[in-house]
Formats: structure tokens, C-alpha cells, sequence
């Protein structure tokens, strides 16, 4: 009896010890502890309230999370002196109304003012396309010569959503940050998807289709409401929808957007001040996540225990597969 004894313990504690020894390579395969992690860096804008001063912000103040799991913060830097690097490209929509050539001064100004190390590029919205006037340049006195009146038709496929989605497929990849500049009304000519632009409110999924695509490719999109040529923004649910759009993609993907009611903007200079202390008040994040079966985009929330401080970023980041984080 003893004996039958002392040898069920000897198999529990061969049970136990192969456990342990197993357990490591388990954890570290599905991703614990960093096994199979995989590094994503993202832009993350923070803002205090009018007024306020701008705290020091350490990476220890940094609180990722992917579901409910927090993520560990592997690098937080301003994006100044030698990781200043910005591709910033400014689109206008060319149904926009012609009283926006009164406000392209503050345009240039706005221009004027970026830091050398932001490489600024000027294109026109049209046929669900970009008419591309001036590639990305260092020279801000050549990218401010290239603004022109818009011609107030959007042609005769016009919709930014797509528009701006077509600048993304094709705009080269570096390790600056990338960050656009839309002045539209939002509205969807093309009448896409079944849903005529006087039947009420509507959330357009072009522009869902233009998040993912910023997301994909780690793109900020700010949007400035100027009213477009002709009867579209006379309707209060085709303007508003068009708003709702905007307001979505930048709040998606980590910008801002900026109107003012339906009407024309008395000045963009409010707005485009505004703009100068989101770009300057950016960091590099970069952090571990666990990889799934499949590349693709996985929603993380980021926020900080700082008072007063709040930190804008894109709702989801593009994480590699598994294939691809062990490669």
C-alpha cells in the first residue's frame, strides 16, 4: 500500500515538473510576456485646455490598452528636432464655393509658418480623385504659390471620401508622419451607395472606408467645413451629413475637425491657429501588441492619469499576423 502510494507521487511530481517546464514555451508562444509581440508606433496629439500650461508628459504617464490587456509603452518622444520629420498634404475640395479664394491668404500664412523639417503638398479634390498641383516640398514658398482658386464643380464623380482615400493608396511609405489637411463640405456627390443626398441624415460608408484606409496606413486627417458651390449644402440634413462624416474620419483616425454652423467661415485663420498647436504638440508612440492569426487592424484605447491632459490617436493601429511577427 505504501509503495502504490510513494509511486502515485512520483508520477504527480513527473506531471508537475514537465508542466513547468512546458508552461514557459506555451506563454511565449501565444504572445505572453512578449513572446511573439509585435512593435506598432503610432501619432498621439495632446491637448490641455485653452489656457492651461503642458505638462511634462513621461512614458510612464502612457496608458495603452488592447481590450482589456494594458501594453507595454516601449518608446514616447516628442516629435521635435530630428524626429520633427512631417509629410503634410492640404486638400480642397474644387466644388468648394468661390468665396473661399478670399480666405486662401490665411492659407499661405498657415503654410508660411510650418517648421522646415514639414514637408507641405497641394492638391485639388475632384472625379473621386486628386488632381495632385504641388508634391510634398520643403520649399513652403513653392507650396503656397501652387493654391488656386477651386472651380466650384466637383466633376462628374465627386466625392472626397474616395478623393482623399486615392492620395493615401498611392502616397509613398517613410518614417515621417503623415497627416492631411481637407477643406470640404463633406458632401458626397456621386449620390453612392443607394442614398439620395435629400433624403435626411446619413453616415456615409465611403468615409468609414477612408478611416480604415488612414488607419491602415497611419495617416491624421483634419477637416475644415467650407460650403460647397450650388444647391447641395442648401439642404439642413445634406450639409449636416456631410459634417457628421467629417467629424467622424477625424475622430477616427486621431484629428479634428472645425466648423462653425452651416454657413461660410467668417476667417480659417481660427481654425488654421489651431492646427499650428496640434502639429506641434505631437508624439512618436511606439508599444508592444499581440499579433492575431491574421494581419490587420485592432482597436486600442489610450489615455492618462495626467490632470487636464488629453491624448488623441487613431482608434486602431495595423498589427502583423502571427506569420509575420516571427519573421
Amino acid at each position: 500500500m505504501k509503495l502504490n502510494q510513494t509511486n502515485r507521487i512520483y508520477r504527480w511530481a513527473a506531471v508537475l515538473v514537465g508542466a513547468a517546464i512546458a508552461l514557459p514555451s506555451m506563454y511565449a508562444a501565444s504572445g505572453g510576456a512578449g513572446g511573439n509581440d509585435v512593435q506598432v508606433s503610432t501619432t498621439v496629439t495632446a491637448s490641455v485646455d485653452n489656457g492651461k500650461r503642458m505638462p511634462p508628459i513621461d512614458s510612464r504617464d502612457v496608458i495603452v490598452r488592447q481590450g482589456n490587456e494594458r501594453l507595454q509603452v516601449t518608446e514616447w518622444v516628442p516629435a521635435q528636432g530630428q524626429r520633427a520629420g512631417l509629410e503634410l498634404f492640404i486638400l480642397i475640395d474644387e466644388a468648394a464655393d468661390a468665396r473661399l479664394g478670399a480666405h486662401l491668404g490665411e492659407v499661405k500664412d498657415f503654410i508660411s509658418r510650418q517648421p522646415s523639417s514639414t514637408a507641405i503638398g497641394i492638391g485639388y479634390m475632384r472625379n473621386a480623385g486628386v488632381q495632385v498641383v504641388q508634391d510634398l516640398t520643403l520649399d513652403h514658398a513653392r507650396a503656397a504659390q501652387a493654391l488656386r482658386m477651386p472651380q466650384g464643380t466637383p466633376g462628374a464623380y465627386g466625392s472626397p471620401w474616395l478623393s482623399v482615400t486615392s492620395l493615401m493608396k498611392r502616397w509613398p511609405v517613410s518614417d515621417n508622419r503623415r497627416e492631411i489637411v481637407m477643406l470640404t463640405d463633406g458632401i458626397d456627390r456621386a449620390g453612392r451607395n443607394g442614398q439620395h443626398l435629400w433624403r435626411g441624415l446619413h453616415l456615409n460608408p465611403d468615409a468609414d472606408t477612408a478611416s480604415l484606409a488612414a488607419q491602415r496606413t497611419g495617416t491624421i486627417i483634419h477637416t475644415v467645413y467650407v460650403p460647397g458651390n450650388g444647391r447641395w449644402h442648401r439642404s439642413y440634413w445634406t450639409a449636416t451629413s456631410g459634417q457628421n462624416d467629417m467629424t467622424r474620419l477625424s475622430a477616427k483616425t486621431g484629428g479634428e475637425t472645425y466648423y462653425l454652423g452651416l454657413g461660410y467661415p467668417v476667417s480659417l485663420s481660427p481654425y488654421l491657429n489651431r492646427l499650428d498647436k496640434v502639429l506641434s504638440n505631437q508624439y512618436l508612440l511606439s508599444f508592444s501588441a499581440t499579433p492575431g492569426k491574421k494581419p490587420g487592424l485592432q482597436a486600442v484605447r489610450l489615455n492618462t492619469e495626467l490632470a487636464g491632459v488629453r491624448l488623441a490617436a487613431p482608434d486602431a493601429v495595423w498589427v502583423a499576423g502571427h506569420q509575420e511577427a516571427r519573421r
